[in-house]
């Protein structure tokens, strides 16, 4: 191997660091043009060049598979017996307990967990650990935010997107309305919905009857599909038993479900004793069994039913205004409306705009109608009371949504101005007495609070381009679901400052309710007293006209003859005046023309107003002259009259 460059460095200077230094700048190579090469090189004037330096990055999407989620009941029986003992048998159970309380370990050890727990009661006794120390501070944070609201949830039937990927949903082509909505007591997670076409005529032959239960973590997938014997057009959770619903049919049947047996009715009534007409309000009753409901429909009637039986209604009442209990006179119930502190009240909104106040245990069914309420022209669609003010209640129809006062027959204590859009349904907020709600044909949500605002609503939120059905706030007020005409449910959670109690909201909320009461009282009995006196009014005008029609032929006659008279001899009065007066003023006026031609006058002055003056005279007799030529016939006339008159 040739060795070309040798570098060679002394062992001391191994590992030596290098120091550094400044220095001008030494040229060590120098290469000079080579213009032999020129005709090589292209000239390139300007020259660009381009240089990437980011890394090469590559885009990737994975679809993951969809989880579905199935919903699995467990029944817990009361276990720890012993095997030979069988829980269901009380006399077994009885003595078995006996047997145990006489055991001396048993004794013991109630003693000894008896004194942890009089430890753990007079420790909570002493402090209260949910005690809220700083309430106030939250309360002005939630008076400064503004009201708003919040799209959380969309459950939809059939949606373009959803329609390959989750067929299940709904796999009738014809959309159906979401008719009325009703949250799980309990959890208030699960919303059963009924799904109905309310359109006239316009069933499909493979239109599907089902109806859902929902549940809010899950929405991809009913939790429970209805399958009714006809449409569901009402629906209702039993407060007392979660699991048991009712619902109303459109062709009138009761039908109810008990989500543990399935999706099929344990009972459906029969037609014959069912409603004629689609039934639009079924509500649970307050009774020691809770199985007792009642419904209300188009055609008039009101029937209570038990769920144990529904083969024929337990009681039924036609809602005849006129009280003469005649099915053809009956108004047809529209909404349902029913406030468990008043048992044995309940208010029932008509197709006609008018209000039936009912009792049910009046003792004729004639007195069951207690009073009317008319405000509406069109179909009353809401009807609920005021959950903290019973005797408070809230309307529903046309352009308006009123606010009355059972105390007050003839009119509304307050109302809302009349919108564009129609009015679809509307209730009252749980939480505050002030608050309420109403949906627009529109799709528009209004969030009204009278007490902050009473000519516009406080938040109106556009909530699909579809009209508003159906309307229902959960328990806790905080969030409001809104059934479409298209079948699409919209979950909206409400602000804080909607949900949340205000400071002293109560007492305002008393004071106006009251004012306004009191107001139209006022107003009620003034116009009352106008009307009694139109009435009496008109009584008196009858009563003279009866008496004129009354009066013997002979009297009429006598008076008529007395007031001819006294027309003739008023006449011959006037005409002796009239002769009076012209005579005096033939004489005054020829004396006056006699003096003035004895004055010595200009020739053109004096003869001209002489003249003129006898002009007007001479004018004046012709025509006193005809009009006393006129009067002859009308005084032969008379006369004539006269004659025949006596």
């Amino acid at each position: 191997m040739e060795i070309i460059y040798v570098y060679t460095r002394k062992r001391s200077e191994f590992g030596r660091p290098c120091s550094f230094s400044d220095r001008p700048a030494v040229v060590n190579v120098d290469i000079p043009p080579d213009p032999s090469m020129a005709s090589n090189f292209v000239l390139r004037n300007p020259v660009d060049s381009y240089v990437q330096h980011t890394s090469d990055m590559s885009e990737h999407e994975v679809n993951t598979e969809r989880v579905e989620v199935e919903s699995r009941g467990v029944n817990h029986v009361e276990g720890g017996w012993p095997k030979d003992i069988n829980p269901q048998e009380v006399e077994q159970t009885i003595r078995f307990r006996k047997k145990v309380e006489k055991d001396e370990n048993y004794v013991n050890t109630i003693m000894h967990l008896g004194t942890l727990m009089e430890h753990c009661v007079k420790q909570n006794n002493a402090i209260n650990i949910y005690e809220e120390y700083f309430g106030e501070e939250e309360m002005a944070e939630v008076e400064d935010e503004p009201p708003s609201a919040k799209t959380i949830n969309v459950i939809s039937k059939l949606t373009s997107f959803f329609d390959v990927l989750l067929s299940k949903r709904d796999p009738n082509v014809t959309k159906r309305t979401a008719t009325h909505l009703s949250w799980h007591p309990d959890t208030c997670k699960k919303l059963a919905v009924a799904y109905s076409s309310l359109e006239f005529q316009q069933n499909v032959k493979d239109m599907s009857f089902d109806s859902y239960i929902w549940d809010l973590e899950n929405p991809n997938k009913p939790e429970l599909v209805l399958k009714p014997s006809s449409p569901l057009v009402s629906l209702e959770y039993n407060p007392k038993d979660s699991h048991v619903l009712v619902g109303g049919c459109y062709n009138g049947q009761m039908a109810y479900w008990d989500t543990r047996k399935g999706g099929l009715p344990m009972e459906v009534s029969t037609v014959e004793v069912s409603h004629r007409d689609p039934v639009y309000g079924a509500i649970w009753l307050q009774s020691k069994t809770g199985t007792e409901c009642f419904s209300a429909s188009t055609d008039g009637q009101v029937l209570w039913w038990d769920v144990r039986k529904l083969s024929e209604p337990t009681e039924s009442l036609v809602l005849d205004i006129t009280r003469k209990g005649l099915l053809e006179n009956a108004l047809g119930a529209v909404t349902l409306e029913f406030e468990p502190t008043m048992p044995t009240k309940f208010m029932v909104g008509t197709e006609q705009g008018i209000v039936i106040a009912c009792n049910r245990k009046a003792k004729t069914p004639p007195e069951k109608i207690t009073s009317t309420y008319s405000g509406h022209i069109g179909p009353v669609y809401a009807l609920v009371r005021n959950p903290f003010y019973p005797k408070v209640f809230l309307t529903v129809g046309d352009w308006t949504a009123r606010i009355w006062s059972e105390e007050t027959k003839e009119s509304s204590i307050m109302w809302t101005k009349c919108h564009l859009s129609y009015l679809t349904d509307g209730c009252w907020s749980t939480v505050r007495p002030s608050v309420f709600f109403t949906t627009r044909s529109d799709g528009t949500l209004d969030v009204w609070d009278f007490l902050f605002k009473q000519n516009d609503p406080s938040l109106s939120l556009k909530v699909c381009n579809e009209p508003l059905s159906s309307l229902r706030l959960q328990d806790n007020g905080c969030i409001v679901g809104c059934g479409s005409k298209q079948g699409t449910v919209t979950l909206l959670e409400i602000s804080s400052g909607l949900c949340t109690l205000q400071r002293n909201e109560k007492t305002l909320a008393t004071a106006m309710f009251e004012r306004e009461t009191k107001r139209e009282k006022i107003l009620e009995a003034r116009h009352r007293e106008m009307r009694l006196k139109e009435h009496a009014r008109s009584e008196g005008q009858e009563t003279e006209v009866e008496e004129s029609l009354v009066e013997d032929p002979q009297e009429v006659l006598d008076r008529v003859r007395q007031e001819f008279f006294e027309v003739i001899e008023a006449e011959m009065q006037r005409r002796a005046r009239a002769e009076t007066q012209g005579l005096r003023g033939k004489v005054l006026g020829t004396a006056w023309t006699c003096n003035r031609s004895r004055d010595s006058l200009p020739r053109g002055g004096g003869q001209g107003s002489v003249s003129v003056f006898q002009v007007k005279s001479r004018a004046g007799e012709e025509a006193s002259a005809q009009e006393e030529e006129s009067q002859l016939p009308k005084d032969k006339e008379e006369e004539e009259e006269e004659k025949d008159a006596a």
